[in-house]
């Protein structure tokens, strides 16, 4: 006889929010960006995809659902309207990476990285060598 121990794991894809302090907001359901912005109303989202260098930063609609599988930045109200230049392109990367690998080595834990070896019992007393 053997104890045995496994763990499944499911994936949820999950909105992914990088406030502007670094930290990693995630939504593994529908919300609104009017939800976000209540917690943080110095700021304004807008969604990583649509940042480009040199280009001006917009804000996604309050009413916009935060979409599963995508980065969003919340970004001071400076920032609203304001070209992109690559310096800030730069750091908003490295913010998010840092997050990003933070919330990814934090996961391999919750997940059970450790393995667990079965045991196995007999009847019998352990014979000595």
């Amino acid at each position: 006889m053997g104890i045995c121990s496994s763990c499944d794991s499911t994936h949820v894809a999950t909105a992914k929010l990088i406030l502007h302090d670094g930290r990693l907001q995630e939504f593994p359901y529908p919300v609104k960006a009017s939800y976000v912005l209540q917690k943080n109303p110095m700021c304004f989202i807008c969604n990583a995809d649509e940042m480009d260098f040199d280009d001006f930063v917009s804000a996604i609609e309050e009413d916009e659902e935060l979409q599963p599988g995508q980065l969003y930045f919340a970004l001071p109200l400076s920032w609203l309207n304001h070209p992109l230049q690559a310096e800030e392109m730069a750091a908003l990367a490295v913010k998010a990476s840092s997050a990003l690998m933070k919330t990814t080595a934090s996961e391999k834990c919750r997940r059970g990285s450790k393995a667990v070896t079965p045991f196995a019992f007999s009847e019998g007393s352990p014979r000595r060598k």
